[in-house]
């Protein structure tokens, strides 16, 4: 099944090629470690849930992006960042999912700051 990209009535998502399901989900195999993650290690997860999570999940981060996406239109830009994800789960009432993305994405910012400048100094000797 092909979606049509274009189908969407939001200008900033208007355009002319096809989405093919492939391609609007995440990979199943991925979906399915982190449901084992969640599990009992004996419990087992039949093809049918996977793709069930797959789709709420796709859907779910469609949502998100699709209001952070409108909310840099807004603001003529063209570049989501993570503040505009942020912003969009508490807009829309994740809130309890946002504040620990926030403290990810603080941690994640560290460890690259950190990383460079570690690469800097090796580089300089």
């Amino acid at each position: 099944m092909e979606v049509k990209a274009g189908s969407i009535d939001n200008e900033w998502h208007n355009c002319d090629y096809e989405i093919k399901e492939q391609d609007r989900y995440l990979p199943i195999a991925n979906v399915g470690r982190v449901m084992k993650k969640a599990l009992p290690a004996h419990a087992k997860l039949s093809k049918e849930s996977k793709e069930c999570i797959q789709e709420c999940v796709s859907e779910f981060i469609s949502f998100i992006t699709s209001q952070a996406a409108d909310k840099c239109k807004i603001e003529k830009r063209k570049t989501l960042n993570g503040e505009d994800i942020l912003w969009s789960m508490f807009t829309l009432g994740f809130e309890n999912y946002a504040e620990t993305l926030k403290i990810y994405l603080a941690k994640y910012r560290q460890v690259s700051v950190d990383s460079t400048c570690f690469q800097r100094s090796v580089g300089s000797q």
